[in-house]
């Protein structure tokens, strides 16, 4: 495999310290906005502090609830208004609910950035929660569970949460279940928003044709008066204890012909020094080229898996560190004997310096491809601030990058991935 010629990457064409301009509101609010003018349109996206960690464990799926019924209607405008007058701009606006936090994106043209940042304030700010509405989300989000209840590879998943992170704020899942969503009520949802909705710690990210005075303006008359001293402090994940020995279990769904395995450990947080050293081992591990050295192994030389792979999802706290596999539920012992066979051979010798070389070509060939978009320069903001990377982040990026050797990845590896203590939860008939 040819190494990709990186030499055009230039830091400097990146968001950096030298067009990214973050400001800070009285009330809390920071704004991250990068100007570019080579184009007519706008994207914004951003988050606040409002994820399901927050839920009661008797409510399990509130903060997804909440999210999920913002753009229904508002104290100034119907949910039939809300989409018309996006649709009259051209424009999209979408509240979603992560763990930590509620999540919002959306993109106009530059001329429009007001109207769509006032929708944005709206649906922040004031939402009714109309009971015919709420009704209707929530037989929207019981069929997604009731589905759930018979997806092989999302009942793995959970089966794996529940073991990996038992005790763990991580362990719930974030659409809750169908009792506990059932539960909730319509004052649940106005007092989960009133308490949790707010500025404390809510970040806006802002990249296309405006100045960032303009954006800076916009963001103080929609956002700048926004209060709620009901907001508690943000929530600090703790550590995931390390499993003793490997734990193994299987969630049983009749007449299915496919078996879903997922097989793994507790990874680092985005914060540790381990994890790009992780990410690049990972990525030789079962990403690149073909699914890397397990789906060679499992999928194309066995033919034992429709799909194999792994995956490593880091953030605030300490993620999932995941192979997952779609087998014939005969083939599930046989293609587990392989994986772990391979992730012996990961933690037991140092990955070769040609699949290094082919990973960091590839992670730094991609980057800037991931930054030709308004949309994926404001997510990548986002990730910045979220994690506290620095505005030089992608200035630092090639070298860092470059700096990962076969023996660090090694290290990485032996500190997660022991092979004596994986979780193992498959799901199938």
């Amino acid at each position: 495999m040819k190494t990709q010629n990186h030499a055009s990457f230039n830091p400097e064409s990146l968001p950096g310290p030298h067009d990214i301009t973050r400001t800070q509101l009285d009330n809390g609010i920071t704004l991250l906005v990068r100007p570019n003018f080579n184009t007519l349109s706008v994207s914004i996206a951003g988050y606040l502090q409002a994820g399901s960690l927050y839920d009661p464990l008797e409510k399990l799926g509130l903060a997804d609830f909440t999210a999920s019924t913002l753009m229904r209607g508002t104290k100034k405008q119907d949910f039939q208004q809300i989409y018309e007058n996006l649709e009259s701009m051209g424009a999209s606006l979408g509240v979603s609910c992560g763990a930590h936090t509620a999540g919002f994106g959306g993109k106009s043209l530059a001329d429009d950035l007001p109207a769509l940042l006032e929708i944005l304030a709206d649906v922040l700010k004031e939402p009714v929660f109309p009971p015919s509405h709420i009704e209707r989300v929530r037989s929207q989000l019981l069929t997604g569970l009731n589905l759930r209840t018979q997806d092989t590879n999302e009942m793995a998943g959970m089966g794996f949460d529940k073991i990996a992170y038992a005790g763990h704020p991580y362990g719930n899942p974030s659409d809750g279940f169908i009792e506990t969503v059932t539960a909730i009520k319509t004052e649940d949802l106005v007092n989960f928003h009133q308490v949790h909705y707010g500025p404390k710690e809510m970040v806006i990210a802002v990249a296309g044709a405006v100045k960032p005075d303009q954006a800076l303006q916009l963001a103080k008359d929609k956002f700048g008066d926004w209060a709620n001293s009901e907001q508690p402090e943000v929530f600090l994940v703790p550590g995931a204890d390390p499993l003793e020995k490997t734990v193994r279990s299987h969630h049983v769904i009749e007449e299915k012909s496919q078996a879903d395995i997922i097989l793994g450990v507790v990874g680092p947080p985005r914060k540790a020094e381990e994890f790009y050293p992780a990410l690049m081992g990972n990525s030789i591990l079962g990403q690149f080229g073909m699914m890397g050295r397990i789906g060679e192994s499992v999928r194309n030389k066995a033919g034992l898996a429709y799909y194999a792979y792994s995956s490593l999802s880091s953030g605030i706290g300490p993620g999932p560190w995941i192979v997952s596999a779609g087998v014939d539920p005969q083939n599930i012992e046989q293609a587990l004997q392989l994986i772990t066979e391979e992730i012996k051979k990961f933690v037991a010798d140092p990955v070769t310096p040609e699949e290094l070389q082919d990973v960091q070509s590839s992670y730094i060939g991609k980057l800037p491809l991931s930054l030709e978009s308004n949309t994926g320069v404001a997510g990548a903001l986002l990730i910045i601030e979220r994690n506290q990377l620095g505005l030089d982040y992608f200035q630092q990026y090639e070298e860092f990058v470059s700096g990962i050797t076969p023996e660090s990845i090694l290290e990485a590896s032996r500190k997660y991935l022991d092979p004596g203590k994986l979780v193992i939860s498959t799901a199938g008939p």
